[in-house]
């Protein structure tokens, strides 16, 4: 999980985006984690993710630039890893960790991650995902038959 958190630093980094949003995850996490890459179920869904996720940059997404990502759907949670992170982007890095945690694991994995970030229907990962043709709630069901396969 270092490196997709450290990914998506770089990421709100160079996008000049103020605060890692779930987007930055959710990018970073379909980069690196071929899990995740799994739980998307072939090529042409995860094309169209990342399609989207590479044009945030250059125009889908700018709208999202100068705001702050807070779906509002969780509580707030003291920022994981340091100032820069937007409330969902917090909140799902720490369901995540809790989601490890409860399977007596001390790190949450890239599956984790997936099913925190899917779990909150107004976050920009799931704006993404939806805007692809991807649906949050099969997602989020392919993610737990593929975690239960750890």
């Amino acid at each position: 999980m270092t490196g997709v958190v450290s990914g998506a630093r770089r990421r709100a980094v160079r996008d000049g985006d103020r605060h890692v949003d779930t987007a930055h995850l959710l990018h970073s996490l379909v980069e690196s984690d071929p899990e995740v890459r799994e739980a998307f179920d072939g090529g042409p869904r995860l094309a169209k993710v990342l399609g989207y996720l590479v044009q945030r940059s250059i125009g889908y997404g700018l709208s999202w630039q100068g705001t702050q990502e807070d779906s509002g759907a969780f509580p707030a949670v003291r920022e994981p890893a340091g100032e820069g992170w937007s409330p969902s982007a917090a909140a799902a890095l720490d369901r995540a960790a809790r989601a490890a945690l409860s399977r007596g694991e001390p790190y949450a994995d890239g599956l984790d991650l997936l099913a925190a970030l899917v779990a909150d229907p107004r976050c920009r990962a799931v704006e993404v995902l939806e805007r692809a043709g991807v649906a949050a709630e099969w997602l989020a069901g392919r993610a737990a038959v593929s975690g239960s396969q750890r």
